[in-house]
């Protein structure tokens, strides 16, 4: 046993055999492995396919429902479309019968109308033949023609009626008159009541308070140059010693006024006073100023609504600040003409730009009038006109002295503003007893002329009204008593603008029926 077992091993043949019959041992397990598994592969395939063939006979014959359904559907919105169609052209089959009913009737009428027409024309022929016809027979009768008749007839009720129409047109102006005056009245009245602006009354000096007595000295200086320096360099007068505590600062010029108290400002504060420091303080003081008068140029604009407009004519604006007539500041002056122009102006209808641009700058001319020659309305005309401004605006701004004809309606705002603001009591320097003093001798003057029976000064004084007796002067005579009291007055009386004065003769007659 042990000698075939090593002649088993030692043999090559053998173990060939031995691996041959291990492979096909190996190839015979695999196929029949293959084999089965291929066996359950075909029955899942064929089992899915089974599944799936009866799936699809499910959707077909839910597709094949779904299909009847929307056959259905569509055949019975098919059919209430129909419905619809039938009950539209219906309706349309009745409306043109309706309007073909219409149409006939419109025919017929208008066929009507025109044989109406015809007649109406014929009628009016023979109308202006009888008519004709008549006047000739007029004429032949009376042996005038229609125009002289005509005339004749006028003037035989002119000559009858002459007093009464003259009395009728009198009573129509006088009537008219009066009306406008008291809707003028209301209009002003209702602008100057929705505008409030208080009135300072501007002087001719200043005040420069002082916490030490002791600065005097500093600012009279040695042998008094640095006051000298001072009163050099600004053009003012300083008075030292009359006020405990303070300095007065004269002058007729505001701005000058307001240049030397900014710099006394400034030297009081730096404590160094020289003459030298006092032109550096001086020169400051005046680029200060110069940017105020921007500033308020700027606010006035703003104020009044007035806006795009150049620079050079703001910096005017605001020099105005520093300006004042008969004591009243003419810029505050200008904002107040302005904000009444343009309440006027939105009272009656009319461009309120225009009246309150043209008011604003009505006085822009006395921002230089000491610098250039000529009236300041004629400078400011100028000057609008250099830098661009409307026509409309300069025509409105030109004639509120009446020096130039009121050539558009704004005009006439920004000269009734002009008056109104200038003429209201405290506007400008008078002191209320002067203010009734100067009315007493404006009355007194005209009550001192023969005929005349009463007056009475109105409009703060801007009018005066004379009545006069009409038995001692005739209608010649008041238009030679109105020169003479205008005279008289310019001769004795001082005061701002004009002086309108207006004579009055009326002559009543009166008869009684017994």
């Amino acid at each position: 046993m042990q000698f075939a077992d090593f002649l088993i091993m030692q043999n090559p043949i053998f173990w060939a055999v031995l691996i041959l019959a291990g492979f096909l041992a190996g190839y015979i397990a695999k196929k029949y492995l293959s084999a089965k598994k291929e066996g359950s592969v075909e029955q899942i395939i064929k089992k899915r396919l089974e599944e799936a063939e009866l799936k699809s006979k499910e959707i077909i014959v839910e597709a094949q429902k779904k299909a009847v359904d929307l056959s259905e559907e569509i055949k019975k919105e098919e059919k209430e479309r129909k419905s619809q169609l039938d009950r539209v052209e219906e309706r349309l089959l009745k409306r043109e019968e309706t309007l073909e009913r219409q149409w006939q009737d419109i025919r017929f009428q208008e066929g009507q109308v025109k044989e109406d027409v015809e007649k109406i024309k014929a009628a009016r022929v023979r109308f202006d033949e009888d008519k004709q016809k008549l006047s000739l027979e007029f004429e032949k009768i009376a042996k005038l023609s229609e125009v002289e008749a005509k005339e004749k007839l006028l003037e035989s009720v002119r000559e009858k009626f002459k007093d009464d129409l003259a009395q009728v047109a009198q009573k129509m102006i006088k009537e008219r008159n009066e009306e406008m005056e008291r809707k003028g009245v209301e209009i002003m009245t209702a602008a100057i009541q929705r505008l409030s602006r208080s009135h300072v009354a501007e002087v001719t000096t200043s005040v420069f308070n002082l916490e030490d007595e002791d600065m005097k000295g500093k600012i009279i200086g040695r042998e008094g140059r640095n006051i000298r320096a001072l009163e050099r360099e600004t053009g003012v007068e300083f008075i030292v010693d009359e006020t405990p505590g303070a300095i007065i600062i004269s002058s007729f010029d505001p701005l000058r006024r307001e240049i030397a108290k900014s710099a006394l400002e400034k030297l009081v504060k730096d404590g160094r006073i020289q003459p030298a420091k006092i032109e550096e303080k001086v020169e400051e003081a005046r680029q200060e100023i110069a940017k105020r008068m921007m500033e308020k140029g700027e606010e006035a604009a703003y104020e009044v609504g007035v806006y795009n407009l150049p620079k050079e004519i703001i910096q005017l604006l605001g020099r105005l600040h520093f300006r004042t007539s008969y004591g009243q500041n003419v810029l505050n002056h200008s904002i107040e003409c302005a904000h009444i122009a343009g309440l006027l102006a939105e009272e009656l209808g009319l461009n309120v730009e225009i009246a309150k641009t043209g008011a604003l700058m009505h006085d822009i001319g006395k921002a230089v009038d000491q610098e250039v020659g000529g009236k300041h309305v004629e400078v400011g005309q100028r000057i609008l006109r250099k830098f661009g401004i409307k026509d409309e605006i300069i025509k409105a701004m030109e004639a509120h002295h009446e020096e130039y004809p009121f050539s558009t309606p704004e005009s006439f705002i920004v000269a009734a503003a002009d008056a109104l603001s200038a003429s209201r009591p405290g506007a400008r320097r008078d002191t209320l007893e002067n203010y009734i003093k100067r009315l007493e001798e404006l009355e007194k003057i005209a009550t001192g002329f023969e005929g005349v029976k009463n007056a009475y000064a109105l409009s703060a004084g801007r009018e005066i009204r004379v009545f006069v007796v009409p038995e001692k002067i005739d209608d010649f005579g008041v238009l030679q008593l109105a020169r003479d009291i205008a005279n008289k007055i310019e001769a004795e009386l001082k005061y701002p603008g004009e002086i309108k004065v207006n004579v009055i003769r009326e002559t009543r007659s009166a008869e009684y029926a017994k």
